[in-house]
């Protein structure tokens, strides 16, 4: 107890949380996209100052994210999801495994048919329809594709806050956009540092590096805006959000951070992430 309230002091000596709840659940999304956006431009702003980050460093960095997310997706989504589905007609589970499983169909289409290469991949495994896109656009494409989720699942936060449900708080989506910002700053140095070495200038790979996030801020927007729109559908969303990021965590990110035979560096980055990201949760909530 008495370290969540020196959590919520460090954090809360800006006034956060009272400073997001003077604004609309909607601005409350776009402020947090905006933030996770800022996040990952200062990640990629590292590539005026390296050209390359050392290879357990960007594992670990890698490892670290994916623990963020699949604690984020547990602990802000499906944990609310379902508590707002008890005492329905429907079993307790099922909103929370349809939703779930709907996130991470989606994000497979989307992985089937977007052109994107992972990072640190040759460019014979290329994914999605054939293109003639230049192996830099590629690399961004596979950074955008998994900002979509992380924005959606901000904006679910905040949306789901103006329910009212005691588990899903505007802390509680405070806590989801800063464990996101966090590992977004890797994610920016993963996406504009290889652009650099495949010879684009500092600036250049800057811009497409901050570039990759931008989809952030407005799926964050779409997310809260669907949510307070359609309240029953809020248990649903909460999932979706959380299968869309498991399914990126488990196809991109811990398979990118094996990549380089650093598999232990790697583990330990995702044991850190999700402590990171469950004590923030559990802190703010």
């Amino acid at each position: 107890m008495f370290f969540n309230q020196c959590l919520v002091r460090i954090f809360g000596c800006m006034g956060l949380i009272a400073f997001m709840e003077g604004f609309s659940p909607i601005q409350q999304a776009l402020i947090a996209g905006m933030f996770t956006w800022f996040m990952t431009a200062l990640g990629a702003g590292l590539v005026y100052f390296f050209k390359e980050v050392n290879r357990k460093v960007l594992d670990a960095m890698l490892g670290f994210a994916g623990g963020v997310m699949i604690a984020a997706s547990f602990w802000s989504l499906l944990a609310p999801a379902l508590e707002l589905s008890e005492g329905k007609s429907l079993p307790i589970w099922f909103p929370a495994l349809v939703g779930f499983m709907l996130g991470g169909i989606s994000m497979r289409i989307i992985d089937m048919f977007l052109p994107h290469l992972h990072p640190g991949a040759p460019p014979e495994e290329t994914e999605g329809v054939k293109t003639s896109w230049h192996r830099s656009m590629l690399l961004v494409s596979a950074i955008t594709l998994h900002n979509v989720p992380e924005g959606l699942a901000v904006g679910v936060a905040f949306g789901a806050a103006a329910s009212g449900l005691p588990g899903a708080t505007v802390g509680t989506a405070i806590a989801l956009a800063i464990g996101i910002g966090i590992q977004n700053f890797p994610e920016g140095a993963a996406v504009s540092l290889p652009l650099r070495r495949e010879g684009l200038s500092r600036k250049q790979s800057f811009v497409w590096g901050q570039l990759s996030a931008t989809v952030e801020p407005i799926a964050a927007v779409l997310g809260a805006a669907l949510v307070i729109a359609a309240a029953p559908i809020l248990p649903y969303a909460l999932a979706f959000a959380a299968g869309a990021m498991i399914f990126v965590v488990a196809e991109e990110l811990i398979p990118e951070a094996h990549r380089g035979g650093n598999g232990d560096i790697a583990t330990m980055g995702v044991m850190i992430g999700f402590s990171v990201m469950m004590v923030l949760d559990v802190a703010f909530g």
